[in-house]
């Protein structure tokens, strides 16, 4: 089946390149994804292994997985600290529906953000206005300019997909350091199999891969990395193996549904939608909405929307009919394209030709490749480790 795109509603702004592609008839992913496989029936590894995960890794699936046991043993690692666990905020849906959880639950989290200079300003309204809401402290660890902008800088020159590395890897990095710093072994994550269990490795790399982000930066960067929050595989592994850190994906632990999750927030603690995914953040939205789908051949939309079809919270063909509408679609395109121009002190004519050049891959730059991909069933055994709780 072929899905054509509606009309470009951003003259000024070149519209997507479009092709017919294979799309799986089960779910949305198509064969823009190279890796993508279809079995005789035509449905595609993604979906059939979501299917197979959802059994295992959710409540709904796992009677074995208790949100009263997790809670417990939280609550008794924290006791004689002023906080039992962590738990990172964006102002997103995810996030926000984990704050007001661990509360509800009895928790007492601390709540850190990381501020990368890219936070729309409702963004930043939703977090301060559910914080003072929910009683919830808030650390805000507010990056470098100069030194983030030459990191994330590094990223776009180097041409390869996945630009939300530097912004990915501190986050992760900032949870665990402030976790160690308050003695808490507990992260709470958003991470969830039912709004965003597919990601293909074609898309991009993987956040924790400190040797890949420093490469990037040595080849392309001239500020020293001197305050950005780092996480190098040793130290992850410390801080799990002895330190006993867990990230529990805590959504879950519970029947988690995106929508209802929205409209709950928004009556009952004034929380305000941002339009699309992880779009609370303005590099995010113009990354994922613009430069993915016209660079990189890549609309994200496809494996959200999939675990959406899978979970039953969206029909195929409503998922179809809004993949068929610009990505940009409620969002001021020609506005944000100029904020990024303008933070990165780049030219329209130096963004138009970076634009029209061919991506690179991550794998030209040293990196654990060892780790993420040829030691896969170490790499599932440390995950398994990191999220037990």
């Amino acid at each position: 089946m072929t899905v054509k795109p509606d009309v470009n509603p951003y003259p000024d702004l070149p519209a997507p390149p479009t092709m017919n592609r294979r799309i799986c008839r089960r779910c949305v992913m198509d064969d823009s994804d190279p890796d993508i496989r279809f079995d005789s029936e035509g449905h595609c590894q993604y979906c059939t292994d979501w299917l197979q995960r959802i059994q295992r890794e959710t409540a709904a699936g796992n009677p074995g997985m208790s949100l009263e046991r997790v809670v417990e043993r939280i609550k008794q690692a924290g006791r004689g600290r002023d906080y039992d666990c962590i738990v990172g905020v964006s102002g997103g849906v995810d996030s926000t529906y984990v704050a007001w959880l661990a509360r509800q639950q009895g928790l007492r989290p601390l709540a850190v953000h990381f501020d990368n200079g890219w936070n729309s300003e409702l963004a930043v309204d939703n977090v301060r206005r559910v914080l003072d809401q929910l009683h919830i402290d808030l650390h805000t660890h507010v990056v470098d300019w100069e030194e983030f902008r030459d990191l994330q800088l590094s990223f776009i020159k180097a041409g390869v997909t996945n630009l939300e590395i530097p912004t990915d890897h501190g986050i992760s990095a900032l949870l665990h350091n402030t976790a160690a710093r308050h003695g808490v072994k507990y992260l709470l994550s958003g991470g969830n199999i039912r709004s965003e269990g597919i990601y293909p490795r074609s898309w991009g790399w993987y956040n924790l891969d400190l040797r890949h982000l420093r490469a990037v930066h040595r080849r392309h960067g001239r500020v020293p990395l001197r305050t950005f929050p780092q996480l190098s595989l040793p130290r992850f592994a410390w801080n799990t193996l002895v330190r006993g850190v867990r990230i529990v994906p805590v959504l879950n632990y519970v029947d988690y549904s995106k929508p209802q999750a929205m409209a709950f927030l928004q009556k009952e603690l004034g929380w305000r939608p941002y339009g699309g995914k992880h779009y609370e953040s303005i590099f995010t939205r113009f990354y994922q909405g613009y430069i993915l789908p016209r660079k990189y051949g890549v609309d994200k939309r496809r494996a959200h929307l999939t675990t959406l079809v899978l979970s039953g919270e969206m029909t195929r063909a409503a998922a179809l009919a809004e993949l068929a509408h610009d990505a940009y679609a409620g969002q001021d395109a020609a506005r944000d394209r100029d904020f990024f121009l303008k933070k990165f002190d780049l030219s329209l004519t130096e963004f138009e030709k970076w634009i029209s050049e061919p991506p690179q891959a991550h794998t030209d730059f040293a990196n654990n490749g060892w780790f993420f991909e040829r030691m896969p069933a170490l790499k599932r055994w440390a995950k398994k480790i990191a999220s037990r709780a």
